[in-house]
């Protein structure tokens, strides 16, 4: 099966911003999630990703659909897309029951069933309206019904910012059991880092329009390390084999020096005299972004 996902020197230039050129892929029957602090160019790549809006230049290719030569994603791939933004979509005055009437008119693969069966899962009333439902119903209804036309790719954009631990929980929950066939992908922005622990394959970082690193999330959250030092150690960690072909990035705090490691069992090793954390992926984006290189 093709990659869900594939753009290759992807650009898109407005005044005063540019973003790319980048090369991602998304692999069928993983989740890849995108960090990145606010303005860095998330949501323009995701409108790329959705023809929303036209790129400069590159290569993008969207569930076999080739958008080269042309703007637009085909209706037939369309269909096969299910899009989750940070705000319920669906006008206020809406009844949940009403939402379902628009399923089944835009999709032909519409389930009914299954939409039945989420908003009984989510403790939605299908005669509520949507503005009587709190933010959390709110996405859960978003979720439910990007989920219930039976996608191959499911996009969020901050889906699940906002709400509280339990509904996120609930809203992970949907998406795993989404994915656990192996045949969907997820590509989902959040700078909720913890869900993305919980969900994700892989971690892509963007900063200011440029891809700053793509990497499974085993190698973040399991392999990488912050390591507190001295400032009579960093010269030794700087010739160290421990250090990437990069740098080690560095932060400085009142009394000790942070340090990024790739590695934080070699690290141990070699320096055990030097105590070393588990990163989290906060910590991680932490050092990457603001971090200077020794």
């Amino acid at each position: 099966m093709q990659d869900a996902i594939v753009a290759k020197g992807l650009a898109k230039r407005y005044d005063g911003f540019a973003l790319g050129p980048l090369s991602l892929e998304v692999q069928t029957g993983t989740v890849v999630g995108l960090v990145g602090a606010n303005g860095a160019g998330k949501t323009t790549l995701i409108k790329c990703l959705l023809s929303l809006i036209e790129p400069d230049a590159g290569h993008l290719v969207v569930l076999d659909d080739v958008l080269d030569e042309r703007a637009d994603l085909s209706p037939a791939t369309k269909e096969r897309i299910g899009v989750v933004l940070d705000t319920c979509a669906f006008t206020q005055e809406s009844r949940v029951c009403d939402i379902a009437q628009l399923g089944r008119v835009a999709y032909r693969t519409w389930d009914q069933a299954r939409f039945d069966a989420l908003l009984c899962s989510s403790g939605i009333t299908p005669k509520k309206r949507v503005k009587d439902l709190s933010r959390g119903m709110g996405m859960k209804l978003s979720l439910a019904f990007a989920l219930s036309h039976d996608p191959d790719l499911l996009i969020l954009d901050e889906a699940t910012a906002g709400l509280d631990p339990l509904a996120r929980d609930e809203m992970l929950d949907m998406l795993r059991t989404f994915i656990e066939d192996g045949a969907h992908s997820i590509f989902m922005a959040s700078h909720i880092t913890s869900d993305l622990e919980k969900l994700a394959d892989r971690i892509v970082c963007i900063d200011d329009g440029q891809i700053i690193f793509d990497l499974p999330k085993e190698a973040i959250c399991d392999e990488a390390g912050i390591a507190h030092c001295r400032e009579a150690q960093l010269a030794a960690l700087a010739e160290s084999p421990c250090a990437d072909a990069g740098g080690l990035r560095i932060l400085r705090e009142a009394y000790s020096v942070n340090v990024l490691v790739p590695d934080r069992f070699a690290f141990g090793r070699a320096f055990p005299d030097i105590p070393v954390d588990k990163a989290s992926l906060d910590d991680y984006l932490m050092m990457t972004l603001k971090g200077e290189v020794l």
